[in-house]
C-alpha cells in the first residue's frame, strides 16, 4: 500500500512539472526582463564573488580554490573525479521575481598546459564542435587590438532542452587575465540574453519580453586555471538569474529548476577536459 502511495505522489509531482513546463511553452510569461531589484540584487552578488576572486588571484597560493590545501581533493581530481558544489546561501537564492544560482566545478586534465587551455577558450570559431549539442553559432563581434587579445564581445547561439527546447541568443562580455606562466583566468559576463523563436526557419525572430520563458536571464562565468602537477587544474564557478517559482509549486518544481544550472555547469567542465584531452 505505502508503496503504490509513493508511485501516486512521484506521478502527481511529474505531471504539475510538466503541466508548468507545458504551459510556459505554450502561453506567454513576461518574465525574461527581470525586475530591477532582482538585477540589483543578482550585480551586488556577483560583484562579490568578483571580489573574492580578485583576491583569490593575487598569489599563487590558492589560485583555484581548494587545491594544494587539501590532498584528498588533488588526489580525487588526479584520478579524474569531477567536483561539483553548490555555493548559492539559502538566503540568497530566493529574489523578487527570480532565483540565483551559484555553482562550483573543479577538474584536472593530465598532461595540458595553461597555453593549451586558453587557445581553446579563444577560439570561438571551434565552440559548436567543443560544446555541441549546447553551442550552435559562436562568433566574436569586437575584441581588443593586438595579437594576444585579451577582452572580447562575443554572440553565442545556445540550446537548452528540459522537456521543451529553448533556443537563446547570447551576448558575453569576456576578459582574459594572467598572473604569470601557470596561472590564468577569464571572466565572461552575460549582457544580452535573448529566446529566439521558430530558430532556423523563415520565421526565426527574437521573442520579446512577454513571450520568453525566462529559464535564463543572466549569466556571469569565471574560470581558474592552474599548472602543475603533471597538468592543470581548472575551475568554473557559474552564477546564474532564472524565472521564479510560482507560489505552490516549490515542493515539486524547485529540484528541477536548481538542477538545471549544475547540470549545464557538468557539461561545460565535461566539455572542456575532453577537448583538452584531444
Amino acid at each position: 500500500m505505502s508503496s503504490r502511495i509513493q508511485d501516486r505522489r512521484v506521478g502527481f509531482q511529474t505531471v504539475r512539472l510538466l503541466i508548468w513546463l507545458l504551459t510556459l511553452a505554450s502561453g506567454p510569461v513576461g518574465f525574461c526582463e527581470a525586475p530591477a531589484a532582482a538585477t540589483g540584487a543578482f550585480d551586488l552578488y556577483a560583484g562579490r564573488v568578483e571580489g573574492r576572486l580578485a583576491e583569490q588571484h593575487r598569489s599563487g597560493n590558492g589560485f583555484v580554490a581548494n587545491i594544494g590545501s587539501n590532498g584528498g581533493i588533488d588526489a580525487r581530481l588526479r584520478r579524474g573525479e569531477l567536483i561539483i558544489e553548490k555555493l548559492t546561501p539559502e538566503k540568497n537564492a530566493e529574489l523578487p521575481g527570480a532565483m540565483l544560482h551559484d555553482w562550483l566545478g573543479t577538474a584536472f586534465i593530465r598532461g595540458a598546459s595553461m597555453a593549451d587551455f586558453e587557445r581553446l577558450m579563444k577560439n570561438y570559431d571551434a565552440y559548436p564542435q567543443v560544446f555541441s549539442p549546447q553551442v550552435m553559432q559562436a562568433k566574436i563581434l569586437t575584441k581588443q587590438d593586438g595579437a594576444d587579445p585579451s577582452h572580447f564581445t562575443v554572440l553565442m547561439r545556445v540550446r537548452q532542452h528540459h522537456v521543451i527546447t529553448v533556443v537563446l541568443d547570447t551576448t558575453y562580455d569576456v576578459t582574459f587575465g594572467q598572473l604569470d606562466a601557470q596561472h590564468a583566468y577569464n571572466i565572461s559576463r552575460s549582457t544580452r540574453i535573448s529566446e529566439i523563436g521558430a530558430p532556423g526557419t523563415s520565421k526565426e525572430h527574437a521573442l520579446s519580453g512577454s513571450e520568453e520563458h525566462g529559464f535564463l536571464c543572466r549569466l556571469n562565468t569565471y574560470w581558474s586555471c592552474e599548472q602543475r602537477d603533471g597538468g592543470i587544474y581548472v575551475q568554473i564557478e557559474s552564477v546564474s538569474l532564472t524565472r521564479s517559482i510560482p507560489t505552490g509549486l516549490g515542493w515539486v518544481i524547485r529540484p528541477f529548476v536548481e538542477s538545471v544550472p549544475r547540470e549545464s555547469l557538468e557539461f561545460t567542465l565535461h566539455a572542456v577536459c575532453d577537448g583538452l584531452r584531444k
